[in-house]
């Protein structure tokens, strides 16, 4: 499968397409073993129950050669940052060193996105990959016992642990006073360590393997397959922008007010341009607000990762998502903007998300304008309080200290051109690679009672293809108080359908208490709960691509028996009649169809 060319060439190994496939396939194996890794060690239940992390390779030039199923808005842009930052920051890297970075001003995406990266050195001293793994720690050392801290006007209000690139092994022993100085600042240290653990063990697994392969193929082999395949890739992706015409779009999603915005909230505009002929796409983020005296700025990496994301859900699968492809598409930011680049000491602290999903489905609707066929509706904007971070003293284990990021349910996925939303999405920037909480693990690990977790009949994005419905979770707290920190989007500004698909439903959060009384509250919050209260939270429902007339009435059908909708809204939002037995009546359909042409 290895040729080499003429002798005058003789050392330049040539890939053909059989080892560029098995060596793609034997990198995607060696990021899974750092997923497994990853898993199965952790200690805090929003690695290991919710599978908030990410892994990923890295050339020793800093490009991005693969991520496996990692959440695209932790590595698509900013895995290639961080590289390059350690190597300027560290210009003499040697085998057995390790670096812990969480700067959102050196490529990471917000600080809670704790990253080990390890160097790959062969033999000779040469720089060859660079193994990350990135994982959402329960916490992080802010002012607050959370990760999302949408109040802080600042990075030093924010308050968490910043390390750019900070040595934490040097021949594979740990740096002790780094060591010490995050089991003092973080509220739960051994869960820390712990995590901190992990993810240098999924790192030096990747080190290992890639050593190996070196040993085994040779290291000329491993540098021409980078070239072939990002070439390869960046040929599939001009091939994908080919089949969309050429045209400049514009698109706005707005961000609900929170504290520190606007009282309008945060109207994320941005212009779409496509260049068929060129095979290439730009995004100009430019023309929006500066950064804000709140945590929902953008870190750079989030903000040309958003734009990405909603590019790869608008076009036909099977692009690999790394350096290759990536050079066809050009995000313009700006700095000191709230979707740019941030100047310290702008604080990012809620970068992966909220903001940063505005970005996204921007994007994705405004290619749907393009062509029947591509782009998406927009995903629901998170989080309910099914994602809070919760904290408190559990009265099971002695008051020991606990805190963590529930993941118990937000579904949220939006409609594309010929499929419904993902029921279980969790976010654009997570790709649905998040996992819902299993209920009786977390009141397992926490002294909670989860209620209820169900879908809400009627609530999604209605459309040829319909968007997810959305989720009911009630959770309280079991003989002790509980502190819940939660930001909640889209109570004001759900998410927008396209190409005639309507509006998915608006968020909304509630307090129930003993009486069985609700109480709508505010949709971003720090409050404290007592064993005779707890707290609701409905996420968005996706929004729907198409007209929803046009929907398939066998699916209509389908969703009726499942009880995502009644006969009733079958028959007034999709025109699809019912008979007795929940069957379609085809002729009575096709007549109701007929009488509201014209009318939306």
């Amino acid at each position: 499968m290895v040729s080499t060319l003429e002798p005058d060439a003789a050392d330049v190994p040539v890939i053909d397409g059989v080892l560029l496939a098995v060596l793609s396939k034997r990198l995607e194996g060696i990021v899974r073993k750092m997923h497994n890794t990853l898993l199965r060690t952790a200690r805090s239940g929003v690695i290991n129950n919710g599978r908030d992390f990410s892994c990923c390779i890295v050339t020793g030039d800093a490009e991005l050669l693969t991520l496996g199923e990692s959440l695209p808005i932790h590595l698509m842009v900013g895995s290639d940052m961080m590289a390059q930052s350690m190597k300027d920051l560290h210009p003499q890297l040697r085998r057995g060193d390790a670096f812990i970075h969480n700067s959102p001003y050196h490529g990471c995406s917000h600080a809670a996105d704790q990253s080990i990266l390890v160097p790959v050195i062969d033999d000779q001293g040469v720089h060859r990959f660079t193994a990350i793994a990135k994982a959402h720690q329960a916490d992080i050392g802010n002012a607050m016992p959370t990760t999302y801290m949408f109040s802080a006007k600042d990075v030093y209000e924010e308050g968490a642990l910043i390390f750019p690139s900070v040595k934490v092994q040097e021949d594979y022993q740990d740096i002790e006073d780094i060591i010490r100085m995050c089991m003092l600042r973080i509220r739960v240290p051994d869960q820390w360590r712990g995590d901190y653990l992990a993810a240098l063990g999924a790192a030096r697994i990747a080190e290992r393997e890639l050593l190996a392969l070196g040993d085994e193929l040779g290291w000329e082999v491993l540098h021409a397959y980078q070239r072939e395949w990002f070439n390869y890739s960046e040929q599939r992706m001009v091939g994908a922008l080919r089949k969309l015409p050429s045209g400049r779009t514009r698109a706005c999603s707005t961000h609900d007010p929170f504290p520190g915005t606007p009282p309008d909230g945060i109207p994320v505009t941005l212009a779409v341009e496509m260049d068929a002929e060129a095979g290439s796409i730009e995004v100009d983020l430019r023309d929006n607000m500066d950064c804000l005296p709140s945590g929902l700025n953008l870190s750079e990496a989030c903000a040309r990762t958003a734009a990405m994301i909603g590019i790869f859900n608008s076009i036909e699968p099977g692009v690999p998502p790394n350096a290759g492809s990536f050079r066809r598409i050009c995000v313009h930011l700006r700095e000191n903007c709230v979707v740019g680049i941030p100047r310290h000491p702008a604080s990012c602290s809620i970068a992966t998300t909220n903001v940063a999903d505005r970005v996204t489905n921007a994007v994705q609707r405004a290619i749907a304008e393009f062509a029947e066929g591509y782009g998406m509706a927009e995903t629901g904007a998170v989080q309910s309080p099914a994602g809070a971070v919760i904290s408190g003293f559990d009265p099971r284990n002695d008051n020991r200290a606990f805190v963590n990021q529930l993941q118990l349910g937000d579904t949220l996925g939006a409609a594309g051109p010929s499929e419904d939303g993902w029921l279980t999405l969790f976010g654009a920037g997570s790709a649905g690679q998040c996992l819902w909480d299993s209920v009786e693990v977390d009141e397992t690990l926490y002294p909670i009672r989860v209620t209820e977790r169900r879908i809400v009949t009627d609530s999604e994005g209605a459309g040829k293809y319909c968007g997810a419905p959305s989720s009911f979770v009630e959770f309280s707290p079991v003989a002790c108080s509980l502190r819940v920190i939660y930001v909640t989007d889209g109570t004001i500004n759900a998410p927008l359908g396209t190409r005639g698909g309507l509006t998915g439903t608006s968020a909304r959060t509630l307090m129930r208490k003993a009486s069985g009384k609700d109480t709508p509250i505010p949709p971003y919050g720090d409050l404290t709960l007592t064993a005779e209260e707890s707290i609701i939270g409905i996420s968005c429902g996706g929004a729907g691509y198409g007209d929803p007339r046009t929907r398939d009435p066998v699916r209509v059908q389908r969703d009726v028996a499942e009880g995502y909708v009644t006969a009733e809204r079958a028959r007034e939002t999709y025109c699809v009649v019912l008979d007795k037995t929940g069957t379609v009546d085809h002729k009575k359909t096709q007549q109701l169809r007929a009488q509201t042409v014209g009318r939306r």
